[in-house]
């Protein structure tokens, strides 16, 4: 549910935030960042992109996303549901 309501609801300026956020925390390479911001992608595509990519880097990776946007990006978190859950983890893991 998190994945496909983080597709329908997420800007391109949050995608490229959390891009940052997850190079910074050396979660994702500079190549990690170009895939998801291939310029054929529409902002569906890079957000499934994104989130399939932090969801395949595992329990950490994911606990560095959902940290960021609780930080940075209060209304998309809770838009999710994740501002109820202390780490958010399960709900953005399959």
């Amino acid at each position: 549910m998190v994945r496909c309501e983080f597709v329908k609801t997420v800007k391109i300026s949050v995608i490229r935030g959390l891009l940052d956020d997850l190079l910074e925390q050396k979660v994702f390479s500079t190549e990690d960042k170009v895939s998801v911001m291939e310029n054929e992608r529409s902002r569906k595509d890079r957000a499934r992109c994104l989130i399939d990519m932090v969801i395949g880097k595992g329990e950490k990776a994911s606990r560095i996303m959902i940290a960021s946007m609780k930080k940075k990006y209060k209304d998309l978190c809770s838009t999710l549901g994740l501002i109820s859950s202390p780490a958010g983890v399960g709900e953005l893991l399959p």
